[in-house]
C-alpha cells in the first residue's frame, strides 16, 4: 500500500498566497464601473475559487449583458500590479513542505502566467515548478474534477492517494468529486466569518484549518484515521468469514 498522500497539492490563490482580497476587491470595483454592485460577502461567494471564464459568466448573468470584450485581460492586468506591489506568502508553507515527505503540486483556477507570476513574486517557484497546473488546461474548471484529475495523471498518482489543501467551495467539491481527500484552509486574509470552516466541510473537505504550520501533523493524524480505518475494515472481513464458515 503507497504512503499516504503520494502528492499533495495546493491551490494557489489563498492557499499559497494571500491573493484573494487583492483580487476580489480588484474584480468587485471593475464590475460596480459596469453597473454591477456587490458586496464583499456577495463577490466571494459569487467568485471564490472559480476560473476567469466561470467568473465572466456569473457576471453577465448578474448584469444581464456581457462584459466589454477587454474585460478580462484588462483585470488581469489591474490585479498583476496590485501583485506586484504588495502580495504576500501565506505563512509557514516552507516550514510545511520541509516536513511533508510527500511530493508537491499546484493546481489553480487561475491563469498559467497568474499562477507563476505569483510564485514568483513571493519566491516560491522553486518549492513547485514545474509542477503548476491551470485550469486552462482543462475543459471544465472547478467545481467539477478535471483539473486534479489532470493534476493527479500529470503526476502519476491516483486520485486516492492525493490531498488537496483548498480556500473555497468550488475548490473542496472538486476534489470530493475527484475523490480525493480535501483539507480546507482559512488563513488567508479574505477569510473573515466564522461560517467558511463549516461550508468546507459541507463540501466535503475532512477538516478545516487556519495555520499552515500545522499541515504535517494534521497529515500524521489523518494518516493515522486511514490505517485504523483500514485494520477496522480487514478485522470485519475476517469476523464475516468466520461467522460463514461456521
Amino acid at each position: 500500500m503507497p504512503h499516504w498522500p503520494e502528492v499533495v497539492i495546493f491551490d494557489c490563490d489563498g492557499v499559497l498566497v494571500d491573493s484573494e482580497a487583492i483580487a476580489l476587491a480588484r474584480t468587485r470595483d471593475a464590475l460596480a464601473r459596469l453597473g454591477l454592485t456587490l458586496s464583499d460577502e456577495e463577490t466571494r461567494e459569487r467568485f471564490l475559487g472559480v476560473s476567469a471564464q466561470s467568473m465572466q459568466g456569473i457576471a453577465e448573468r448578474d448584469l444581464g449583458a456581457s462584459l466589454p470584450p477587454d474585460f478580462q485581460r484588462e483585470l488581469a492586468r489591474a490585479i498583476a500590479a496590485d501583485f506586484e506591489r504588495g502580495l504576500k506568502a501565506i505563512g509557514g508553507i516552507r516550514e510545511a513542505l520541509a516536513e511533508l515527505g510527500a511530493r508537491v503540486c499546484v493546481a489553480s483556477s487561475s491563469s498559467m502566467e497568474r499562477i507563476r507570476a505569483s510564485l514568483r513574486i513571493v519566491d516560491f517557484a522553486r518549492l513547485f515548478e514545474p509542477n503548476v497546473f491551470s485550469a486552462a488546461e482543462v475543459a471544465r474548471g472547478k467545481p467539477s474534477p478535471d483539473l486534479f484529475l489532470h493534476a493527479a495523471a500529470r503526476m502519476g498518482a491516483r486520485p486516492a492517494q492525493c490531498l488537496v489543501i483548498e480556500d473555497s467551495v468550488p475548490g473542496v467539491t472538486a476534489a470530493h468529486r475527484a475523490e480525493m481527500t480535501a483539507f480546507g484552509f482559512l488563513g488567508g486574509a479574505h477569510i473573515t466569518d466564522k461560517e467558511h470552516g463549516e461550508r468546507l466541510r459541507a463540501a466535503g473537505a475532512v477538516l478545516a484549518f487556519d495555520d499552515m504550520r500545522e499541515l504535517p501533523r494534521l497529515i500524521e493524524d489523518q494518516r493515522g484515521r486511514r490505517i485504523q480505518a483500514r485494520g477496522a475494515g480487514i478485522a470485519r472481513d475476517d469476523d464475516h468469514g468466520k461467522n460463514r464458515r461456521e
